[in-house]
C-alpha cells in the first residue's frame, strides 16, 4: 500500500494587515519605536543607534520562497506481481515521453524515471506531496495504458529524507532481487543521463543522483556486498547451474545481446559450457558478443533450430512483447525428442510465454524464481548488508544536512541583506549630520555600523545553520521569517 508521508507545507504568508497588526503588538509589548531625535552620542552614536532600532521595525515586504521537496514513487519486484510489473516496465525508448509527461504535470518540476527488470520508479521534486503522488500515478496509468486502480495499491511513496534513502538503497544494491548486484548502479546512472539529455534534470536532481552514485560506489568498495554473485545475469547462470547440477558440457543459447545478455554470456564462458550461441535481433551485435566469449552467433530467424539443439535457453532481450510463444516451444520439443529443456527468462516484460511451463520436458524459471534463489543465499551476507545500511544511513544524513543548508542559505542571505539595507538607509538619513566627518571618521562609522549589524545577526544565523535539517530548524526558520518579516 502507499505509505503516505507527512506533509511539511508551511502556513500561508501573512497578509499586510496581519503584518501591521504584528508590528503594533510588538510595539505594545514594550519595544520602543525609534524617535526622530536621539538624545546623545553625537552623529556617529545617533546613526548607530538608529540603525539598531530600525533593524527590528523597518523591514520591506516579505521575501517568498517555494518549498520544493523530493518524492520517490513507484513499484518493484517486492510490491507488485511479476505479471503487473512487466506491464509497467518502460523501455529506454519510452523514457523521453515519460519524462516530459511528468514535468508537464502541475505539481512536478525535475524528474527521473528508473525502469529496470526489478522496478519502475519516478524521482521528482514537487511543491506538494499529495499532488505529486496523483501526478505520478496518473502519468504511469497513461503511459502503461492502465487504470490507476489496477496498480495503485502496489505503489509505494517516499518523501524528502526517506526518498533519498530509498534511492541510495537502490543504488547500493540492497533493494535488488540479487542483493549487492552491480548492474543497478549503471542503470541509475543511465536513467539520470536520459533525464539530463531531455532537460528534466535540474540542479536538485543532479545533486541527488550524483550523491546516489557515490553511495553505490562506497557500498561496493568499502564492503564485500558485491564479492559474491554481483549481478542479475550472473545469478541467472548460477540458478541454471544449480537446477541442472552443472553447466559443464551443456549447449546454452543466449537470447539478447544487451547488458543482461552480455552478462549471462560472460558468466557462461567461465562455467565450462560446451557451446554458447548468441541470438539477437541485430545480428552484428550478436556476432560481436559471440566473438568475445568464443561462441557463435545466429540470426533471430534461426531461433527454432538453435533452440532444438540447446540444453538451456537464457533470455533477456528488453523487447516490449513476448518473443517465444507456447506454440514455438511445443514445436521445438516435438523436434528435439525426449531431451528436457531449461528456460531461464529474466526479461521484464517476459520473453517467453509463461504457459510454456506446462509443456512436458520444459522447466521455465523467471524473475520470481530468481528472487527466491537469491534470498536463499542471504544468511551468509547479513553482515555485509548491515555494513552497507550504515553507509546509506550516514550518506542520507549528509545529503539532508547539505540540502537543508542550501534551503536556509537564501533565508540567511535575505536576513543579512535586510540588515545591510537598513544600515545604509540609516546612514543616508544621517548624511547631513555626517557631512563634516573626516575620511577616517567615515571609515569608523562604516566599521561600527557594520559590526553592530553583524553581531546582531550572528546568533540567529548560527542557530539556524546548526538546527537545519530537523524540526527545530524548521521552527527557527519560521520564527525568523515572522520576527524579521522576511
Amino acid at each position: 500500500m502507499c505509505r503516505c508521508a507527512r506533509s511539511t507545507s508551511r502556513p500561508s504568508s501573512r497578509s499586510s494587515a496581519s503584518t501591521s497588526s504584528a508590528n503594533a503588538s510588538t510595539s505594545s509589548r514594550g519595544r520602543r519605536e525609534p524617535r526622530g531625535e536621539l538624545s546623545s552620542g553625537g552623529p556617529v552614536g545617533n546613526a548607530c543607534a538608529r540603525a539598531c532600532a530600525s533593524l527590528f521595525v523597518k523591514w520591506p515586504s516579505r521575501v517568498e520562497g517555494d518549498s520544493v521537496s523530493l518524492v520517490a514513487i513507484g513499484l518493484n519486484h517486492k510490491s507488485v506481481p511479476l505479471d503487473l510489473l512487466e506491464r509497467m516496465t518502460l523501455g529506454e525508448s519510452d523514457l523521453p515521453k515519460a519524462l516530459h509527461a511528468l514535468v508537464a504535470r502541475p505539481h512536478l518540476s525535475e524528474a527521473v524515471v528508473l525502469s529496470t527488470c526489478n522496478r519502475t520508479e519516478v524521482y521528482a521534486f514537487a511543491e506538494r506531496f499529495h499532488g505529486a503522488y496523483q501526478d505520478v500515478r496518473d502519468s504511469l496509468a497513461e503511459l502503461c495504458h492502465l487504470l490507476p486502480e489496477e496498480f495503485s495499491e502496489h505503489l509505494y511513496a517516499h518523501y524528502d529524507a526517506d526518498a533519498a534513502q530509498h534511492l541510495f538503497t537502490v543504488a547500493s544494491g540492497l533493494d535488488s532481487a540479487v542483493i549487492g548486484e552491480s548492474e543497478v548502479l549503471g542503470q541509475v546512472r543511465r536513467a539520470w543521463e536520459v533525464a539530463q539529455a531531455e532537460d528534466t534534470a535540474g540542479a536538485s536532481i543532479n545533486r541527488l543522483f550524483r550523491h546516489a552514485i557515490e553511495v553505490g560506489k562506497r557500498a561496493r568498495t568499502e564492503t564485500t556486498i558485491s564479492h559474491h554473485i554481483t549481478s542479475v545475469s550472473q545469478a541467472a547462470v548460477a540458478m541454471a547451474a544449480q537446477h541442472l547440477g552443472t553447466l559443464d558440457g551443456r549447449n546454452v543459447l543466449v537470447l539478447g545481446a544487451g547488458e543482461m545478455g552480455e552478462g549471462m554470456a560472460v558468466s557462461l564462458a567461465a562455467a565450462g559450457v560446451r557451446e554458447i550461441v548468441v541470438v539477437n535481433r541485430t545480428f552484428e551485435n550478436g556476432v560481436e558478443l559471440a566473438n568475445r566469449v568464443q561462441g557463435r552467433a545466429a540470426r533471430l530467424a534461426d531461433l527454432p533450430s538453435e533452440l532444438a539443439a540447446a540444453d538451456v535457453l537464457l533470455t533477456s532481450t528488453g523487447a516490449s512483447s513476448m518473443i517465444v510463444e507456447t506454440a514455438d516451444v511445443a514445436a521445438v520439443m516435438a523436434a528435439r525428442g525426449p531431451r528436457p529443456l531449461l528456460i531461464v527468462d529474466i526479461a521484464v516484460p517476459r520473453d517467453v510465454d509463461p504457459a510454456a511451463a506446462a509443456l512436458d520436458g520444459v522447466t521455465l524459471l523467471d524473475m520470481n524464481d530468481l528472487t527466491e534463489f537469491a534470498e536463499a543465499g542471504m544468511l551468509e551476507r547479513r553482515r555485509e548488508v548491515a555494513a552497507v545500511v550504515q553507509i546509506v544511513d550516514a550518506e542520507v544524513a549528509r545529503y539532508v544536512s547539505q540540502s537543508s543548508a542550501r534551503e536556509v542559505a537564501p533565508l540567511i542571505g535575505a536576513l543579512h541583506d535586510r540588515g545591510e539595507a537598513v544600515r545604509l538607509s540609516e546612514l543616508e538619513r544621517q548624511r547631513a549630520r555626517l557631512a563634516d566627518l573626516t575620511a577616517s571618521e567615515r571609515a569608523a562609522v562604516e566599521a561600527v555600523t557594520r559590526g553592530i549589524v553583524a553581531k546582531l545577526l550572528h546568533a540567529p544565523t548560527i542557530r539556524l545553520k546548526d538546527a537545519s535539517g530537523n524540526a527545530r530548524g524548521e521552527r527557527l526558520a519560521d520564527a525568523l521569517r515572522d520576527l524579521f518579516d522576511l
